[in-house]
Order: structure tokens, then C-alpha cells, then sequence
């Protein structure tokens, strides 16, 4: 048993530490706060429980002594413990009390250091806290307490150490702290950089002066920066092409990875709604177990989805199985998908399409051949059609089902502030509508090609762009190329 006091970061969830993600990854129980970023907690395995045990000012909070309390309890009972906090355990997020009280209870614990805000929202707002000719420290200062209050902050002297200086949770408080900066000596002209919602796709960075930062309106989440380093701007998290954009990506759970991380390292706000989910056919998959058993009897084996291939390959023994098959792929995320497993597709056309992969699929020699088409339920008939119209004999077999996924409450409102949708098949678009409803289409509509973009127009829906090439890196740069400059 141990419990982990983990730092999550300030709230870029990529900037959780791996030696985070992997406690968090084998936790039986997460406590965690409201900092936490919420994408982090589905790290945490299936099952496990999370209680939350954030403080919320002049609102619903849980009281360290209980936090405490619980930690001890969970510890003592043999579970593997995570206490998920923001920033870094030991600045300014009382981590140092509860390891002593974890440590009078007796029960082991270990301490997971996080990146903590006081650096790290500088610097995603532009701001480096030290720099050659200006700077050579920093002072770190939480201005949650009364400035004027008997308290162990002399501000005065802070403001005679030279520097910067960094103030955590003193929004509030930044009057008094300005005043008392300026008692201390400091030059009212002195620079001020305040970075709120600091590593997240709502950050906003104000600039400002000593002597002018309490008239100065700032988000109530700002890390506040004072010195001369706060003239400098060397912004570049606020630059990325999607900063600000909110985008809907309806992809299934297990696919959507791949695509969000594309749009959220370009700055987007992600908004996970998966519309659709893929079950067992019909037979639970007997068929598909019986064709792959026959694999090396057919000539071809055509996948026209990743999916197919996930679904397929992993009923064989090893690639060897395959015989003398040659294979034929409908893109390249479906070719990496059979390069993952050690197969390289034998044939794939120049465009993304079932129609293309007809016409580059050769004919039948004369006296004929076999093709196995692994493939969805509600496929279109456009491949196996066709190769047989080339003279191939296909044997079509069910590899999964699509059902309509049921998203979130959460998820189903963010739509309201949604800048962008993007659909990657046409049963996403259906999907979508049986969940959301036509009303619920954000402003911008972004397809990943020609059939998906016509199923969604003949659903009464407006295509603003089209992925080219017809892949998740093409459908990204649509999605730039629709939003990234709109106002």
C-alpha cells in the first residue's frame, strides 16, 4: 500500500510527469481537486474510485482535516492511493500537511513533483522569469493572505530583493500588494505580465505596470509576474493557428486520440463527443474467426478501415499465416494500421476512397481468384461490387457493428460554444444527429471526404471543408485552414 502525492501540473495535461501518469495509471482510489485537469482522471484504470475533494471559495469545499482523514483511511487499508493535485504537491497546495499526517498514521507514501504554475504559466504566457541582463532570480509568493495583515510576507523586502516576482492566488489582494511593492521601493513603471487560465486554450495575457495593477482588470485564476522581465513577449502558446478554437472531434472512444492530440497541439480546445461505438457483429465474430482460419485461400485480403484491421489481424497467428494473400489497403491510416502488425499493404490507391481502390485493384486473371472484404455491417457495397464486377469472387464477412455511442450531458452542452465540427466517416454524421440533433451543428462543418461529406450534405447539413488528403493529419489542416483565421 502507498498513497502518491501527485502534482498534475497547472493544467495542461501534458504536462503531467510520466512517473503521474503511471501511479495514476494502477490507482484504486484518486482523490482529487478541483485544479485537476478532468482529462487526467481517465487515466486512472476502470473501476477505480475518484473522489472529489476540491475547495471551492465561498462554495462547497472539503476540509483538509477530512482530505487528510480519508488519505489515512484508504492508505491503511491496503489501496493504492493517488491525492492528484494542481501544480506541484509542496507549493502553496498543502501537500506538505497531508504527508504528515500520512507520515503520524504510519501509512507509506511517496511524492510525485508536478510542474508548478509559478514557472510554467509564464512561460506558455511568453514570459521567461529569469533572463541575462534582467533578471537572475525569482521570488515565489502566494497573495492569498492580507497583505496588510501581520503575516510572514514582508513585502517590502520582497520588493528589495530584486528580481521577479511571482504571485500565485493574489488577485484579489493585488492592490494591497502593488502598494506595498511600491513602499518598498519599486518603480511604479515596473513591468507587470498577469497570465490567467495559464498552459489552457482559454489563457489570456495581460500587460500592465506596478503602479496601475489594481486598476487593472484580471481573471480571478492569474499567476501575476513583476519585474523587467514582464516587458518581454515572447508569446508562442497564444500564436498556435487553433488558440481559442473549440472543436468537436466524434470519433469513437479508442480512435479519437490520434486526432485530438493533432488538434490540441495546434491549440484547439478539444471536445470529445464520440457519436458512435463498434460492437461484435451479429454471429460474435464467428464468421470473421472462419475466414481467418481460411485466410491463405484467397488471393486478396481488402481492409477499407483501421478498424477492419484491428478487428481481423489480431485472429491470426502471425502474419505468416497469411500465405501467399496479398493485401490492399484503402489509405494510409489504414496502411498503418496493417504496418503496426507487420503487414505491408501491397496496394493502396492515390486517394483515400472506395472507389478509388476499385480502380486500382487489378482484374481477375481467367480463371478467376478470391478476395475476402472484412468489413463493417452497413458498409457501403461500392468495393465488393465493384471487385466483383472485375471478376474477382469476394466473400464479404461481418468484422464489427456501428451503433449510435450515448455522450456525456457534459459533453452535449459544450456544443453550445463549439466553433468546429469534424466528421471522419458518414456514420459519425448520423451518429451525431441522433444524439445532437441538427440545431446542435456548430458554425463550421469539417469532413474527411467526398462520401462523408455526402452523407452529411444529404442530411441538410452545410460542408464548410474537406480533408485533402483524406487522412486525420488532412482532416487537422482543413480544420486550420476553415477556423484558424476567422475572428
Amino acid at each position: 500500500m502507498t498513497v502518491y502525492l501527485v502534482g498534475a501540473g497547472p493544467g495542461d495535461p501534458g504536462l503531467l510527469t510520466v512517473r503521474g501518469a503511471e501511479v495514476l495509471g494502477r490507482a484504486d482510489v484518486v482523490l482529487y481537486d478541483r485544479l485537476s485537469v478532468a482529462s487526467l482522471l481517465e487515466l486512472a484504470p476502470v473501476g477505480a474510485e475518484l473522489i472529489p475533494v476540491g475547495k471551492t471559495p465561498r462554495g462547497p469545499s472539503t476540509s483538509q482535516d477530512e482530505i487528510n482523514r480519508l488519505l489515512v483511511e484508504k492508505g491503511s487499508a491496503g489501496l493504492t492511493v493517488v491525492r492528484l493535485k494542481g501544480g506541484d504537491p509542496f507549493v502553496f497546495a498543502r501537500g506538505g500537511e497531508e504527508a504528515a499526517a500520512l507520515a503520524d498514521a504510519g501509512v507509506p507514501f511517496e511524492v510525485v513533483p508536478g510542474i508548478t504554475s509559478a514557472i510554467a504559466v509564464p512561460a506558455y504566457g511568453g514570459v521567461p522569469v529569469t533572463y541575462r541582463g534582467l533578471s537572475t532570480s525569482f521570488t515565489v509568493v502566494t497573495g492569498h493572505e492580507d497583505p496588510w495583515s501581520a503575516t510572514e510576507t514582508d513585502w517590502e523586502a520582497v520588493a528589495q530583493v530584486g528580481g521577479t516576482v511571482v504571485v500565485l492566488m493574489g488577485v484579489a489582494t493585488r492592490g494591497a500588494i502593488a502598494d506595498r511593492l511600491l513602499a518598498g521601493g519599486l518603480d511604479p513603471a515596473t513591468p507587470v505580465a498577469a497570465v490567467t487560465w495559464g498552459t489552457r486554450p482559454e489563457q489570456r495575457t495581460v500587460r500592465t505596470t506596478l503602479g496601475e495593477l489594481g486598476a487593472t482588470a484580471i481573471g480571478s485564476t492569474s499567476v501575476i509576474v513583476i519585474g523587467a522581465v514582464a516587458a518581454l513577449d515572447l508569446a508562442w502558446f497564444e500564436h498556435r493557428p487553433l488558440f481559442g478554437r473549440r472543436v468537436v472531434v466524434t470519433r469513437t472512444r479508442a480512435q479519437v486520440s490520434g486526432l485530438a492530440a493533432g488538434l490540441r497541439q495546434l491549440g484547439a480546445e478539444v471536445i470529445e463527443l464520440p457519436t458512435i461505438e463498434l460492437v461484435d457483429p451479429e454471429d460474435d465474430g464467428a464468421g470473421l474467426r472462419d475466414a481467418a482460419a481460411r485466410v491463405a485461400g484467397f488471393d486478396w485480403v481488402v481492409f477499407t478501415s483501421a478498424n477492419t484491421v484491428e478487428r481481423f489481424l489480431p485472429l491470426l497467428h502471425d502474419a505468416r499465416q497469411l500465405g501467399g494473400a496479398r493485401v490492399a489497403a484503402v489509405g494510409p491510416a489504414t496502411a498503418a494500421a496493417l504496418r503496426s502488425a507487420g503487414v505491408v499493404a501491397d496496394l493502396m490507391p492515390e486517394r483515400a476512397v472506395s472507389e478509388s481502390l476499385v480502380e486500382a485493384f487489378p482484374a481477375a486473371p481467367g480463371d478467376g481468384g478470391a478476395v475476402l472484404l472484412p468489413q463493417a455491417a452497413d458498409a457501403r457495397d461500392v468495393v465488393a461490387d465493384g471487385l466483383a464486377d472485375r471478376g474477382w469472387k469476394v466473400e464479404v464477412v461481418e468484422a464489427y457493428r456501428t451503433v449510435t455511442a450515448t455522450p456525456t450531458a457534459t459533453a452535449l452542452a459544450a456544443l453550445e460554444t463549439a466553433d468546429a465540427v469534424t466528421f471522419t466517416s458518414s456514420s459519425t454524421v448520423t451518429g451525431f444527429l441522433a444524439v445532437a440533433g441538427v440545431a446542435a451543428v456548430p458554425p463550421v462543418v469539417v469532413s474527411i471526404g467526398p462520401i462523408t461529406t455526402a452523407t452529411a450534405v444529404s442530411n441538410g447539413l452545410h460542408v464548410d471543408a474537406e480533408a485533402e488528403p483524406h487522412t486525420v493529419a488532412g482532416l487537422i489542416a482543413a480544420v486550420v485552414t476553415a477556423v484558424g483565421s476567422r475572428p
